[in-house]
């Protein structure tokens, strides 16, 4: 699945402990490279160590081509840097002596267009993301890229593999074809369930009480589209906003979903789920997801739900939010840094607040967590330093930690929520409990129980501005209202032994999955949408689960079975 900007880009802000079209061939700037046998004893040892370790610095400057994804408002970048020269680029410059040149710079669906344009023309940029598995099979069954499993044993600092190895199921896993390693993946680490996200004021202003069940929220939301408190005029207030994907194939990371919801109803689309009896069902055709679409569907006849979400990008959905239209969505723990922070640029009354909405009877708030990895960076097969993509690694999400901790320019880009589609590789790479391991530290310092000289770069900046917040809250800018609320008060919202997480049993991709997945799930999608805005009855889903079946999902999901059973040893 292609996933768009917003969540994407922010993740940056997002992570817990830091953290090209055309042939590109190494280009050397300055001076012609000396050739084998031309250099001295010296410069070889150099480009050996720069070529099979982490942070050896190679001699000359290697230029490499890139495919850049981008993130909105130039990623929040100071006016004066791009994406070939920022606080990133010249840190690994000064560190690893290499320098992109961005062959392509897009955003969101451009973004993917740019790469399948690159694929399909054969001409690689050296190094580029790609968003899915099934890109990544393509790419590596038809011999254009790289194979990186040399590159991750030398060029992989104890850090990188480590953070790696935290998850239950290693991340590396997933960018694994045939024994290889063709990729560069990034790992999800554990972020917890999206929050419901209310405008403060809207709230007082109608007397409202902290939501904690989805039919509270509910009536939230309906008070917000009847009574208009952002005087939008009749009928002009949006109520809840989504995107048209509904919920997440990979969890709760991203903005504008629907997960909490179906998750309210115990359905899990788009989930691989282990039953009692060893078996596994895929979520979205289980009949609890037709409950939680009647749900939904009443919701839009309701004009609760936007009724143009199917129309709106990820952008148009933010643009509601920052112009006061709407004052209420699904989002993670980070949404205040995007768009939230620039909705109270614009209004500094536009305070959110957000809530754990629980989905079970016994109190508690289920949700699944992602799958191992969803993104990849991926090398063109002929590019001749394959390793640079686990060198910048080492560098961006290890080295820096520490070593970055007396940047002032890395501070200043942490401080003021500058996206992470602003690093070359726009990826992040952290451990598995990241994120709590960030707000343990952060409040921590805060409250006295750990000393601020020992956080690292990232928690020390992201400190500084919490502790400017509650120093003063009445007076705090936008970007440091957004430190607080994501990094504190969200963040405690999450550290709670109430949080139910399941995980998805399969990741990977089965042989017939190879033919038929994609068109089952475009008749998924397509069916959600018709019945929730009423172009289909209700009951065209048990149709559908038919048609699913038969079309391939019945024998998909014996070989998901099958795969289980064989990963867990049974």
């Amino acid at each position: 699945m292609r996933r768009k900007r917003w969540l994407a880009a922010i993740l940056a802000a997002g992570t817990a402990c830091t953290a090209l079209f055309g042939c590109g061939s190494r280009q050397i700037v300055g001076t012609e490279m000396a050739r084998p046998g031309e250099s001295s004893e010296k410069e070889l040892q150099a480009w050996e160590e720069a070529k099979n370790t982490p942070y050896g610095k190679y001699p000359e400057l290697i230029t490499y081509t890139l495919g850049k994804m981008t993130g909105g408002n130039r990623s929040n970048m100071p006016e004066r840097d791009t994406y070939e020269d920022n606080v990133y680029t010249r840190y690994l410059r000064e560190c690893l002596n290499i320098q992109n040149k961005d062959v392509f710079e897009a955003m969101e669906d451009q973004y993917t267009v740019n790469v399948d344009m690159a694929i399909a023309s054969g001409e690689l940029p050296d190094v580029m993301v790609i968003e899915d598995r099934e890109t990544l099979i393509r790419l590596a069954e038809g011999g254009m890229i790289a194979d990186l499993s040399e590159a991750l044993e030398n060029c992989a600092s104890d850090g990188i593999k480590a953070m790696y190895d935290s998850y239950e199921v290693s991340a590396l896993d997933s960018a694994m074809i045939d024994g290889r390693l063709m990729a560069l993946p990034e790992p999800s680490f554990v972020d917890g369930p999206n929050l419901l996200w209310l405008r403060r004021g809207w709230m007082g202003e109608l007397g409202l009480e902290a939501p904690d069940t989805m039919e509270e929220a509910v009536e939230i939301v309906r008070a917000f589209v009847e009574q208009d408190p952002g005087n939008n005029g009749e009928g002009n207030t949006i109520g809840l906003v989504c995107h048209s994907d509904l919920t997440g194939e990979t969890g709760y990371r991203y903005e504008f979903q629907l997960n909490t919801l179906f998750a309210s109803y115990s359905a899990f689309p788009k989930q691989w789920i282990l039953q009692e009896d060893g078996t596994v069902v895929y979520g979205s055709v289980q009949p609890q997801v037709k409950e939680a679409l009647a749900e939904v569907r009443k919701l839009y006849e309701e004009k609760l739900l936007d009724d143009s979400f199917m129309l709106r990008t990820m952008a148009n959905i933010a643009e509601l939010i920052v112009d006061g239209k709407c004052g209420s969505f699904f989002g993670p723990w980070w949404a205040p840094n995007n768009p939230l922070m620039e909705a109270m640029e614009k209004n500094p009354d536009a305070v959110w607040e957000p809530y754990l909405i629980r989905t079970t009877e016994d109190g508690k708030l289920q949700y699944y967590d992602q799958n191992p990895s969803y993104k990849y960076v991926v090398v063109r097969k002929d590019f001749e330093h394959p390793e640079i993509v686990f060198k910048m690694a080492s560098v961006m999400f290890d080295k820096m930690r520490t070593e970055g901790r007396y940047n002032e320019e890395l501070a200043y880009y942490f401080q003021t929520n500058v996206d992470s589609t602003a690093r070359p590789i726009s990826i992040n790479i952290d451990y598995s409990d990241a994120l709590h391991r960030c707000y343990e530290d952060i409040n921590g310092a805060l409250t006295g129980k750990k000393d601020p000289d020992e956080l690292q770069v990232l928690e020390y900046a992201y400190y500084e501005k919490c502790k400017d917040y509650l120093e003063n809250s009445q007076s705090a800018d936008a970007e440091t209202w957004a430190a607080y609320e994501s990094r504190i008060r969200a963040c405690a919202l999450l550290d709670n032994k109430d949080l139910e997480v399941c995980s998805t049993v399969f990741s990977g991709e089965t042989e017939t999955m190879k033919t038929k997945w994609s068109k089952l799930q475009e008749m998924e999608k397509k069916l959600y949408l018709e019945i929730i805005t009423g172009v289909k009855e209700l009951d065209e889903f048990d149709r559908f689960v038919e048609e699913w079946t038969e079309a391939g999902g019945e024998q998909i999901t014996l070989e998901v079975t099958e795969a289980v059973r064989e990963a867990k040893g049974a």
